[in-house]
């Protein structure tokens, strides 16, 4: 009898299922081995530098790329904020009781107490003290700062005013620029690599460079050190291109519009990388990676049309190919087959490449040898017409640079243009009454049109007008004697300006918070105390709701508060050991925007009165400090909330960071139509 043709010989059936098992088990010892490696994959995609693919554990600060990162990550946020929002009184971390060590030459010795841990910085001290020997690095720069800032003022009092028309810089006449400027890799690196773009840049501007990576370099990373089997030693090949704007306080480092940072070597991920990223007012912004996988094509991931990231060869990522079948298929109907041309990393050591950055409309776009490579959204608070530096950093010859298509005028920003004299944006007098609360907003001297946009704003709110909450702004003093008598002419104008005779640097933010409770409590009798930034836009009636939730008879400390958050101790932002010798920051708010009842206010100006008061750099932290310090003989009501804005904006915010001052004016205008809602433009 014939076997029918159908039937499937049972050896057969029985190897093919074997064979099939045989592949699943080899599949799964592959996932096995390799489980280890796709995790690190998936932590440098998510941008946590911290984790450690060759064990599984976190290793160095975990908020290493951010100052304002909290420990915690994404997954624990929402509990976290739901313990805090309980309105339960949350316990400071406890302090290490063992003495912090420090790396040296000779070994891991411990660090020697301070002889000068505390210390009252005020003009009068520091004039009673002759000598600053024994003061700390941040005593010794208030001194400096102290000495320079009352000569800054004499000389202001000297100052005649027909200097100020006499200046280019305020006589409110538009600026003539070049619409196109070059340089040489000689003459860039005379300069510091920076290239002056005197009136910014415009949709359509584009910069050429010309360059050629170096061979990498053995680096140190103690991070790496702590791995399984690491040494701690790693091959570096990076450069930075990178888009500034002007420098607005002493100490403070421009803010970046556009950070490019190609890493030949890649960096944790060990593969080929490029960041992008802005940071503003030292705060760095969520970076953008390209690590040669393609980004999505979905309408709102386009720039312009374009990908933000392209794709390039990878060794570790295989191309999927058609099989023979499918490809024979195709030819077969007559379907047209689409070659795909996968290149290389656009950059090599000691190879010669051309980059152009043009600015599209909705952002930058990354062009190397005449292929698209990347592209970067404009980001709000980033304006082109800000970005009057291009600065080139890192492992790279520079040998020529072309910017062309340039603005030939400039907006100009001068006070006689932002400053409107008008009677009603002027401040009322204090009252001689007591108030509910007093806003003390952090301002630099050149931050004219940032101080208007907040008078004719939320400076207007009924309750400010009516005088239950009274604003001032608290401003230090510039290099620039033309700066400061604009600044007297606008504080002697508006009324709603304190001056602070010194000269203003970032680490010394921390004195103006000091005058702000000085002024709480002293100048005006409140019951609480808010402290913001310029460019914080203030929903005052929900604030004044968010307070009215707490009992009056409770301390309170109010924002969007971080936990358990380290020090750097690497990089360029570190903090050491002298500074800050715990290893974790108590609780505290982020600065753009927290509240403290007037009791801790007042603790904080009789422990500066009597020379107690711990100081350190970062105001915010400071204020963490005091207030945990505070707690230890009076309950402290800590109050959490999202709506305290870090970075930008959300819907039904509170307070909202990074507003320019167009943003302000729109901001202003939904809420007096009322909708609490953002305006994202550049």
């Amino acid at each position: 009898m014939k076997r029918v043709k159908c039937e499937i010989p049972t050896g057969r059936r029985f190897k093919l299922s074997h064979f099939l098992l045989g592949l699943g088990g080899l599949y799964l010892i592959f996932i096995a081995f390799k489980f280890p490696y796709f995790l690190e994959i998936a932590a440098v995609l998510s941008g946590e530098d911290s984790y450690d693919g060759w064990n599984g554990k976190v290793v160095g600060d975990v908020n290493d790329g951010d100052l304002s990162k909290p420990l915690v990550n994404s997954v624990y946020k929402d509990m976290f904020h739901r313990k805090l929002e309980d309105e339960l009184t949350q316990d400071a971390p406890m302090r290490p009781t063992e003495e912090p060590l420090e790396e040296g030459r000779d070994g891991v010795q411990p660090i020697k107490p301070l002889k000068h841990l505390y210390g009252r910085i005020t003009g009068e001290v520091m004039r009673r003290m002759n000598k600053t020997s024994e003061l700390s690095v941040l005593e010794r720069m208030a001194d400096e700062a102290w000495t320079l800032g009352l000569k800054a003022w004499e000389e202001v009092d000297e100052f005649d005013g027909k200097e100020i028309g006499q200046s280019s810089l305020f006589d409110g006449k538009p600026e003539s620029c070049p619409s196109w400027l070059s340089v040489n890799g000689e003459d860039l690196a005379s300069g510091d690599r920076l290239m002056f773009l005197p009136c910014g840049l415009k949709a359509g501007s584009s910069i050429t460079v010309v360059g050629t990576p170096r061979y990498a370099h053995q680096e140190y990373v103690p991070q790496l050190a702590k791995t399984k089997g690491g040494n701690g030693l790693v091959m570096v090949s990076q450069f930075m291109v990178e888009f500034q704007g002007l420098q607005s306080v002493d100490g403070e480092a421009p803010p970046k519009i556009l950070h490019l940072n190609p890493r030949l070597k890649g960096d944790w991920s060990r593969k080929p990388v490029i960041e992008h990223n802005t940071c503003y007012r030292m705060h760095w912004g969520t970076a953008q990676r390209c690590d040669g996988l393609p980004s999505k094509d979905d309408e709102d991931m386009l720039v312009d049309g374009y990908r933000r990231c392209e794709k390039w060869i990878r060794n570790d990522v295989v191309d999927s190919k058609e099989s023979k079948t499918t490809s024979w298929f195709g030819r077969f109907i007559g379907r047209a087959q689409k070659p795909e041309v996968t290149w290389p990393f656009p950059f090599a050591e000691g190879r010669l490449f051309i980059l152009t950055l043009r600015a599209g409309v909705d952002g930058y776009h990354i062009i190397v040898g005449g292929r698209h490579v990347t592209s970067f959204a404009y980001r709000t608070g980033f304006s082109l017409e800000d970005a009057t530096g291009l600065a080139i950093k890192g492992d790279v010859d520079i040998h020529s640079v072309y910017a062309t298509f340039l603005p030939t005028s400039h907006p100009s920003f001068s006070p006689q243009r932002v400053l409107e004299m008008s009677p009603k944006w002027k401040a009322s007098p204090l009252p001689k009454r007591s108030i509910r609360l007093f806003i003390g907003i952090l301002s630099a001297t050149n931050h004219f049109a940032e101080r208007m946009a907040v008078r004719q704003t939320w400076m207007q709110s009924s309750a400010i007008k009516s005088l239950d909450v009274v604003v001032r702004f608290f401003v230090a003093l510039n290099p620039r004697k033309e700066v400061n008598a604009v600044l007297k002419k606008e504080a002697a104008y508006f009324g709603d300006i304190v001056i602070l005779p010194f000269m203003d640097r970032y680490e010394l933010v921390v004195l103006k918070t000091i005058a702000i409770c000085e002024f709480g409590v002293q100048n005006v009798t409140a019951a609480y105390i808010m402290k913001c930034d310029d460019d914080t836009f203030v929903r005052v009636d929900s604030v004044l709701k968010q307070i009215d939730r707490i009992s009056p008879k409770r301390s309170l400390y109010m924002g969007n508060l971080n936990l358990l958050h380290r020090p750097l101790r690497n990089g360029k932002w570190a903090v050491t050991y002298e500074e800050w010798p715990e290893e974790v920051y108590p609780p505290y708010a982020n600065g753009p925007g927290y509240i403290i009842s007037s009791d801790i206010a007042k603790f904080i100006v009789s422990q500066h009165a009597d020379q107690k008061l711990r100081l350190f750099k970062m105001e915010d932290v400071s204020m963490g400090m005091w207030v945990e310090q505070f707690n230890q003989s009076t309950t402290v009501q800590y109050s959490h909330s999202w709506k305290f804005c870090q970075y930008g904006c959300m819907v039904d915010y509170y307070t909202a960071h990074y507003q320019s001052p167009r943003q302000m004016i729109c901001l202003w205008d939904k809420l007096s139509r009322g909708q609490a809602r953002c305006c994202n433009f550049r």
